[in-house]
């Protein structure tokens, strides 16, 4: 099969490095064309870019011109990690153009026509393209995946939504300093301390949480009906963000159920066999002190949430604690399965 040619903008960035990483050996999508800012532009990658990731700058990488971040000469599908100060307007017109972006950007995530992806959970709100193409009168169409810590909650959640019903949810985050992007949050900051404040983020994480679990009805989506109140705090920790989650459902279950409705959950990415995603998309650890990001993060090349500590609540009704990869399945890992999914669906055509 010949692989569709797709661009990157924000190609320098920490989100950025790791879609050329994760596109290198992709079956179905070969990066193409690289963009950035202004002062990179004209430069190739390897000068333009300051490569922060373990793994090897790609070769077939290494040279490719930057691009400004203007539409014209990019492939028709391209995936953008913008800084949300300049993203709005970019990825605009660039799905006025033509093009199809699937963005891991905070811009458009909320907006009532632009679909708000996880592919496990809410495949069908896809369909709402349909509407925002009709509205904006464009012939391309805007994507967007979650908030990196939303990723790992709402995956925890769905399951239990779907089998019981979710009243309450209450979520403590430990959120990983990769999360800030490079050179992210100052050492003296952070070093031997907790940061009990991130800019934004409690909110993204109650306002995305209730549109990925809302339903889909004539091109609207009705969110979800349950309550969501999100602590977060920045943790010296590299990758992985990890999260305390207390909640009560709608109707009775026993732990037991919860563990199972957990290990059973599969969905339309695992049927279908798309390349990013995980043959489990949720892990169950039974160990007392399970997950760690430092032992957990990358598993289904990070692209699981991996759930422990399961037990009752005394204030709520169920407590657990959940890990995910915050620049994998929380952010280009998340923005490649759901371009999959649009190929599957014969969006891409």
């Amino acid at each position: 099969m010949k692989k569709i040619e797709v661009g990157i903008l924000g190609a320098t960035g920490m989100v950025g490095q790791r879609f050329v990483s994760m596109l290198e050996h992709h079956p179905w999508f070969e990066a193409a064309w690289l963009a950035a800012s202004d002062r990179s532009a004209g430069k190739k990658y390897a000068e333009a870019c300051s490569w922060r990731l373990r793994e090897p700058m790609p070769s077939a990488a290494r040279d490719m011109m930057v691009h400004e971040c203007k539409p014209g000469k990019a492939p028709m599908l391209v995936f953008s990690s913008l800084d949300s100060s300049v993203a709005g307007e970019i990825e605009k017109e660039f799905a006025r153009a033509g093009h199809v972006v699937v963005s891991n950007s905070s811009n458009h995530r909320m907006d009532a026509d632009v679909p708000l992806l996880i592919p496990e959970v809410n495949p069908d709100h896809l369909a709402l393209v349909r509407t925002q193409r009709k509205q904006r009168g464009w012939k391309g169409m805007i994507v967007t995946n979650p908030n990196c810590t939303t990723v790992g909650l709402v995956m925890s959640l769905a399951p239990l939504e779907r089998a019981f019903g979710l009243e309450k949810v209450l979520m403590t985050s430990m959120q990983a300093v990769s999360g800030a992007g490079y050179p992210g949050v100052p050492t003296l900051d952070v070093l031997a301390n907790v940061i009990p404040h991130i800019s934004g983020e409690e909110e993204k994480v109650e306002r995305e949480a209730h549109k990925l679990l809302g339903k889909l009805h004539d091109g609207t989506i009705t969110k979800g009906d349950f309550i969501v109140s999100a602590h977060c705090n920045r943790v010296l920790v590299e990758d992985g963000h990890t999260e305390s989650v207390s909640i009560s459902l709608k109707t009775k279950a026993a732990l037991e159920d919860l563990i199972d409705a957990w290990k059973k959950f599969r969905a339309l990415p695992q049927e279908r066999g798309l390349p990013t995603a995980p043959k489990h998309p949720i892990i169950v650890r039974e160990e007392r002190d399970r997950p760690q990001p430092k032992f957990d993060v990358n598993v289904e090349g990070g692209m699981a949430a991996v759930i422990g500590r399961a037990r009752p609540c005394p204030v709520l009704q169920f407590k657990y604690t959940t890990v995910s990869h915050n620049t994998i399945r929380g952010a280009a890992g998340a923005a490649l399965l759901n371009a999959e999914l649009m190929k599957s669906e014969g969006y891409l055509d």
